[in-house]
Parts: C-alpha cells; structure tokens; sequence
C-alpha cells in the first residue's frame, strides 16, 4: 500500500489532518503555556495504520518529551487519550471501563475489515454533534459501583518522568545531574507490569495494569444482603452528635420507602428500616462506603433478623433495634449493636 504524498493509489481522503490533539490531563502536562511541534502525516497510526499528524510536546520540567500513537478516529472510538490510550473519563485502561459498563467490544482486527469498520465509524462522526459518545460506548449502560471506586480523579504526573538511564545502571554515565534520564534501579523484569503492549491496551485483552485494577476491585470490601429476605433494616454508625432524623431521611428516600428512622444518640448510630427488601438493598449498595453526612464517612451495615438469638448467652438485639435476651424476650429498650460486626454501635 502506498503512503507517499505523491501518491494517487491511496485514498487520501482519510488521512487525519488535526490542528490539536486529543490528550488527557496527565499527558498534556500541568504547564499551562505548553509549546507543541505538528508534523503533518508524520506516522501511520499504531492501530489502523494511516497516516495521521503528529503532535510532540513536553508534559514539564524534568519530564520526557510525548507524542501521539494513533489517530484522532481510533481515539475517538474508544474515547481514549492519544498518548496512554486511557479512558478519557476514568483515566482507567480499556479493559477495565469495558468490564465496569458491561460492554462486549467486537472490533474486528484483521486489515480489510478493519478498514471498512473505521469508514463506518467515520461517517457516524461526521453525523454526530460531537458531545456523545459513540459504537459500543454509545449503548453501553451506565457505570458500575466498581468503575466509579477506580476511577482516577486527579493527574498522575508520574507517569511522565524519563525513562532509565542504561548507562546508569551499568555504572558508565557520565553526565551526572545534567542526564536527562533517571538514575534509579530498574523494576524487576518479571513484574508483568514490565511487559505492555499498545494494541492488547487499545482491544482491552491482556493488559497487566487491567489485570492489577481488577484484582484490585475483586479484593475491596463489600456489603452482601442477609439470606433472611424479613430483613428490611441497615444500621448506619458513627453519626456523631449533631445528625437528626430528618438529615438520615433526605439522604435515603430516593431509595424506597421507609418505614421507621431510630436513632440511638447515646451510641451515636441509627437504625433505618424500609418498607421492602428491594429499597434496603438498593439503599446499601448504593451508600456502602459512599455515604457521607456533614463531613463524616459513616458506617453501612446490615440489621439483624427478629428470629436471632445469641449463642453466647448475651444479649441479642432485632432488625427494628430492640434489644433481646438469650431465652428470646424482648425489652423496650434501643438496640446497640448490629449484624455488621466491628466498629460498634
């Protein structure tokens, strides 16, 4: 396939021709009067291998000098940087957006069809306004719990700094402070997050960071619902002195019906219980971890079924709060414990 400008037997049609590029925050750098060099169909992209135009730039002081891999139309297809191919959005690897949005990406990779698999991507781009996305990202559904935890929110300034120097480590450089490079010891080569490759990152198969961030997420804490489906209360702890039952409410009644709000002020917790077992659960996944009232992070749990009883011979206490001996005789006291274990109310 010819490439050369002179050319006639390429369309050159589809050749990229961009006057900014398409970066993240973290590669674009935190210095707000960047200077860029444009080199007009400078390479192919590393995707579909057209020529595009090249952008090349330093991110910072004691940064290493970056550039764009593919092409605005493979970037825009996956609504990824040009540089780190990371999710525009999350800042999370392709990979991991795709398990978090429950998307089955079929890209095809062979030469023809992925070809005419961009054309068509293309003309879509072109039909659009530009402010949604599009493809498989357009009918994706939305955003898991997961994806929201290991969404990065802030740049990674880190991942700029400079390659190590070689010549360093064999104990030969010369330049002193003046090297460009770092002097630091180099990772362990069988770390797998040595081994990455451009296009298993772009398809979202067998990228090592993915597979750290998953194993990551597979290992967070997590609030599984009771078997007993009666159960229809969540304890709510560390509210502190000031938190009234009426700021528990606005924080909760988007989530179902509740039935009663008991607040335990002496153990600083509460006990909220929803009229179904549909309004809890949706309440405590979507609270767990997340649910802040007047600058504290509070504790999400699980009340206990009116049927436990303690096997310890202490005193047990109900899904509505009220506490109950080991023979099973309720008192009318407030509950101060929970089915959650640890912090305690």
């Amino acid at each position: 396939m010819a490439t050369s400008l002179g050319s006639n037997t390429y369309n050159r049609q589809n050749w990229e021709d961009s006057d900014f590029p398409i970066l993240c925050q973290t590669c674009l750098g935190e210095n707000p009067y960047i200077r860029m060099t444009k080199e007009k169909y400078g390479k192919e992209c590393k995707i579909c291998a057209r020529p595009f135009t090249v952008f090349r730039w330093c991110p910072g002081v004691r940064m290493r000098f970056k550039k764009t891999e593919v092409c605005q139309t493979c970037s825009k297809m996956k609504n990824v940087c040009q540089t780190c191919l990371l999710d525009l959005e999350y800042g999370l690897p392709i990979q991991v957006r795709d398990t978090g949005m429950s998307i089955k990406d079929d890209m095809p990779r062979s030469d023809v069809n992925k070809e005419y698999y961009t054309q068509n991507m293309e003309r879509e781009i072109q039909n659009s306004d530009g402010t949604r996305p599009f493809g498989m990202l357009g009918k994706a559904q939305n955003p898991s719990d997961m994806l929201l935890k290991l969404a990065r929110t802030t740049p990674y300034y880190k991942r700029n700094r400079p390659h190590i120097c070689s010549f360093w480590v064999k104990g030969e450089c010369k330049r002193g402070e003046e090297c460009p490079y770092r002097h630091e010891k180099p990772t362990d080569p069988d770390d797998p997050l040595a081994d990455q490759n451009i296009k298993d990152r772009y398809y979202g198969i067998n990228d090592p960071v993915a597979d750290k961030l998953l194993k990551r997420a597979s290992s967070m804490p997590r609030l599984d619902p009771p078997e007993d489906k009666s159960i229809t209360t969540l304890y709510i702890g560390g509210l502190g002195e000031n938190v009234t039952d009426s700021e528990l409410r606005n924080n909760f009644y988007q989530y179902g019906e509740i039935r009663t709000i008991t607040l335990v002020q002496r153990q600083q917790c509460a006990f909220i219980q929803f009229a179904t077992r549909q309004g809890a659960e949706l309440a405590a996944e979507k609270t767990f971890n997340k649910l802040i009232i007047n600058g504290r992070r509070l504790a999400v749990k699980w009340g206990r079924s009116q049927a436990a009883k303690g096997k310890d011979g202490k005193d047990e206490f109900d899904e509505t709060g009220r506490t109950r001996t080991s023979s099973g005789s309720p008192y009318n006291s407030t509950a101060t414990h929970c089915s959650g274990g640890g912090g305690a109310c």
